[in-house]
């Protein structure tokens, strides 16, 4: 995958597992602490904030990723069309590293290898 070297696929591999046991792709995103967390109190909902619970250095492989890859034109395209939408850098830059725990679950699931595909120019 793009912004997956060695030394971060590694410790992805350590924090995730290959044979991971997660159900659905979002219970990895949950466990990597890339899922917004409601600020609530009683009936009181204050908004969607970055989640802190999560396994931290598995986050940070995922962000480190995200930054790598951004240099990956197809890469690049995802991050300014979130961009486009209206998200600061920081709300872009966790839906990458969101999208890039699906792939993974994906690939963990399948047992596939990362395939690029060829982006859609508009």
């Amino acid at each position: 995958m793009p912004g997956i070297g060695v030394r971060t696929g590694a410790r992805i591999l350590i924090e995730v597992g290959a044979g991971s046991t997660f159900p659905t792709a979002g219970h990895l995103a949950a466990y990597a602490g890339l899922v917004p967390a409601t600020r609530g109190s009683g009936s009181s909902i204050r908004g969607e904030q970055p989640s802190r619970r999560g396994n931290k250095p598995l986050k940070r492989a995922f962000f480190l990723s995200v930054f790598a890859a951004l240099g990956d034109p197809a890469s690049r395209a995802h991050y300014d069309k979130k961009i486009a939408q209206g998200k600061h850098h920081t709300q872009a830059v966790l839906c990458f590293a969101r999208r890039r725990a699906d792939v993974l679950f994906a690939m963990l699931r399948d047992g596939i290898f990362y395939e690029s595909r060829p982006t859609a120019v508009a």
